[in-house]
């Protein structure tokens, strides 16, 4: 079969072996895979990444230094099964899936795995258990940003919302907008976005952002007061002295560079909770003094659960989640590499999809 291999630090175009399906495991054709920043990262760093995994105790089966195929936010076709199965999806029926599957070693990442390639391979291997099928007509583009939209729904619900909660959401790439979506998904407002590209700003507001800035023209933080939430020390220890109603604030970190948890806890307004989505690859460094005099706390998240997802797929197949303000255009297999060199540059694509089956 043709795939897009990550090969040293190169995407090539090359053929690969038909997988195999093992017990339990579903054989699966492509049909669409998105882009994930993640991947974008892994090109080059995938050492590092895995280097940090197992610090936290993660998996120990991906070698960077082989083959890799990318792929776990995909959309694609039931083929057959392998032994074991009860094959209660018929071929044909569309499935996404939690990029998960189970080898020699254990639970592997479908996609960061040396054995189980990704979505921008044309066929994979996926858990039987695992395998939702697409419904209510859905499309196989909108399907494959299940994945990508679980990552904002796994953060919404862990952040302490309220009725009072005004949301700031740092960062509007697919990350943050999948927090916004999630969020308006629930009536939180007003919801607060920042980002310094336009083309990010009106896929926030066009996913119900309340208020959508510019932050190299206006900082987010200066709208807190206007809102009821106090923005200082001060400020709030005059506003529960004098009886004033008080919003709880809840900001959301979806950018994941150096200097932005410091700087979110110099400007967040006391008492409020930091939910880090972002994924800082590098060291940090915080003043924890100022956390503790504003009682802030930080919170980090990531992933998400098979509930999750497939509360997700609901949304967006019943159109309550909407994912069109994400979706940038697709991609052959000869355009990978250039789609990966456009969603790092910065430009107006928020989230390009990779058809395999296409040169």
């Amino acid at each position: 079969m043709k795939a897009v291999i990550r090969r040293g630090t190169q995407l090539v175009e090359d053929e690969l072996a038909e997988p195999v399906p093992g017990e339990g495991q579903a054989l699966v054709k492509t049909l669409v895979c998105g882009i994930c920043g993640s991947d974008l990262h892994a090109l080059h760093y995938l050492d590092h990444m895995i280097g940090l995994t197992r610090r936290a105790g993660g998996m120990e089966t991906l070698d960077p230094t082989k083959d890799v195929v990318f792929g776990h936010e995909f959309c694609a076709e039931v083929l057959d099964y392998g032994p074991g199965c009860a094959g209660t999806l018929k071929p044909g029926t569309r499935v996404v899936s939690v990029p998960a599957a189970f080898g020699p070693a254990g639970s592997e990442l479908v996609g960061y795995s040396n054995l189980f390639p990704g979505g921008f391979a044309e066929r994979m291997v996926l858990q039987e258990a695992l395998l939702l099928e697409v419904p209510n007509g859905l499309d196989a583009e909108r399907a494959a940003l299940t994945e990508p939209m679980a990552v904002g729904e796994h953060a919404v619900a862990q952040a302490p919302l309220t009725p009072q909660t005004v949301a700031l959401v740092i960062g509007c790439g697919p990350v943050g907008l999948s927090v916004i979506a999630a969020l308006k998904a629930r009536g939180i407002g007003p919801v607060i976005a920042a980002d310094f590209n336009p083309h990010r700003r009106q896929a926030a507001e066009a996913l119900g952002a309340d208020v959508v800035l510019d932050p190299g023209q206006h900082s987010p933080h200066e709208r807190w007061e206007a809102l009821d939430v106090p923005a200082t020390l001060a400020s709030y220890s005059a506003a529960q002295l004098m009886g004033r109603a008080i919003r709880d604030a809840v900001v959301f970190e979806c950018v994941g560079v150096p200097g932005m948890l410091q700087q979110l806890i110099e400007k967040s307004p006391p008492t409020a909770k930091i939910i880090v989505v972002g994924v800082c690859m590098e060291s940090d460094t915080i003043e924890p003094s100022l956390a503790i005099n504003k009682q802030l706390s930080l919170n980090f998240v990531f992933g998400y659960s098979p509930e999750e997802f497939a509360a997700t797929l609901h949304d967006i197949a019943h159109g309550t989640r909407d994912v069109t303000p994400l979706m940038s255009g697709t991609v052959g297999r000869s355009g990978v590499a250039d789609a990966f060199k456009a969603l790092s540059g910065g430009g107006a694509q928020i989230k390009l999809l990779v058809d395999p089956g296409q040169a």
